[in-house]
């Protein structure tokens, strides 16, 4: 057996887009039906041989439970989940801090939140100025650098909520591991967005001109990056060798002031940096592409990213990104709105994240949905119970298949029940 070489199968079968297909999972779980039918008896040897058990009894526990239970209630109670760590990003240090903090709340749990150190004026604000509003017994705003975070994932924690890097991300995922705390990781990644077409009298100077003026850096429409080591780095993705040659349009720096030109590249070497890594700047690497619809096997050639947007009128294109991609969200002809709407679920697949919040999703982040069955003692399924026999067993068949009327019937002694033999 090669395990390797039998999941790069089975990837591949995934990627052909078979086990979409409506009519390929109805019929696998038709054939599963089958083998349930066919294999009855031997399932019931193989529970007996392993765990005693009688085939009756084995039906019972084996079987999907029924909804029959006459005079019973049921119903799904969110809880909170306890105590939880909110670790935010610089990026967008207050949203990314309030959106988490406001579903656990509303969940009902305490809560530390540790907001980005590298955005230190709004972690600031935050462990300042919320302690006067909120319940601090409860709600607690704890600043600090690496050391910090390291120290309280080290702690037991009833749910992590992560906002920031892939390679952070696994740190969080790790640190986890140690009480099994369930998780959320909001990663990012790279987020493509697709171009069939543009119009003949697009400029990207004259575009970029209307936005941020003919000085961007005098400019008040750009933000800044948020410290020298970033700066370094988007500085240093656009001094690769590799991708200089690349650069069509911008492509200045300010040190001093921690400003990058917003920066147009087109095909860069789809092995250099800036194609690998998260950007997180003015920078926009294109690539060029003979056909639109090689965007999709470009996208399945990389992580699964956080969003994917699409500016194209091609429908049979909308739907093919939408059945062949696999990522957070999709946007069509437009970018970033499925941010704001809090009726969606904000997050990620893959390495891009795990677990989805905004709005009501932020409440169902941060709860357990326990299921309540309350039953009445005015009645009773008598035939679960020992001793077991084949009349017990028809009963059961019967109930699995919502056949009342024949259980009526075998009850009142006019249905013969079948025989089993083992």
């Amino acid at each position: 057996m090669n395990l390797e070489r039998d999941l790069q199968d089975m990837r591949e079968y995934y990627r052909s887009g078979k086990t979409k297909e409506a009519s390929w999972r109805k019929l696998q779980l038709q054939r599963l039906k089958a083998f349930l039918k066919e294999k009855e008896r031997d399932i019931y040897r193989a529970l007996n041989q392993d765990l005693g058990k009688h085939h009756v009894e084995a039906f019972r526990d084996e079987a999907k439970l029924p909804a029959v239970a006459v005079l019973s209630y049921a119903e799904i109670v969110p809880e909170p989940l306890g105590l939880v760590l909110i670790i935010s990003s610089w990026n967008f240090p207050i949203g990314l801090s309030l959106e988490p903090l406001i579903g656990a709340i509303a969940a009902g749990n305490t809560v530390v939140l540790k907001p980005s150190e590298l955005a230190s004026a709004s972690s600031s604000l935050l462990a300042n100025a919320l302690p006067t509003y909120i319940d601090s017994k409860a709600i607690k705003v704890i600043e600090g650098g690496p050391a910090v975070g390291e120290h309280l994932l080290q702690q037991k924690w009833d749910k992590i909520f992560f906002t920031g890097s892939t390679r952070v991300g696994r740190m969080v995922m790790s640190a986890a591991v140690k009480h099994l705390t369930p998780i959320t990781l909001e990663l990012g990644g790279k987020c493509p967005a697709i171009i069939d077409s543009l119009t003949s009298s697009w400029d990207k100077e004259v575009h970029i001109k209307k936005m941020l003026g003919e000085n961007p850096r005098k400019s008040n429409s750009i933000a800044r990056i948020i410290n020298k080591h970033h700066f370094s780095r988007l500085k240093n993705l656009l001094n690769d060798p590799m991708v200089k040659d690349s650069i069509v349009y911008g492509g200045s720096v300010d040190e001093a002031n921690l400003f990058i030109e917003p920066t147009v590249l087109v095909d860069p070497p789809l092995q250099a940096a800036i194609m690998t890594e998260e950007i997180f700047g003015p920078l926009l690497p294109i690539i060029t592409l003979k056909r639109i619809e090689d965007s999709i096997d470009f996208i399945n050639s990389r992580p699964k990213p956080l969003v994917i947007y699409a500016f194209t009128k091609n429908e049979r294109l909308q739907r093919r990104m939408v059945s062949e991609t696999s990522s957070g969200s999709i946007v069509f002809n437009d970018a970033v709105i499925q941010f704001v709407a809090d009726t969606l679920p904000f997050g990620g697949i893959g390495e891009s994240g795990i677990g989805s919040y905004h709005g009501k999703f932020s409440f169902d982040a941060f709860s357990h949905h326990k299921p309540v069955v309350r039953r009445s003692y005015l009645s009773e399924i008598w035939f679960r119970f020992p001793p077991w026999n084949n009349y017990k067993l028809q009963l059961f068949e019967l109930v699995y298949n919502y056949d009342y009327l024949g259980m009526l019937l075998v009850i009142l002694g006019l249905k013969r029940p079948r025989k089993v033999a083992i």
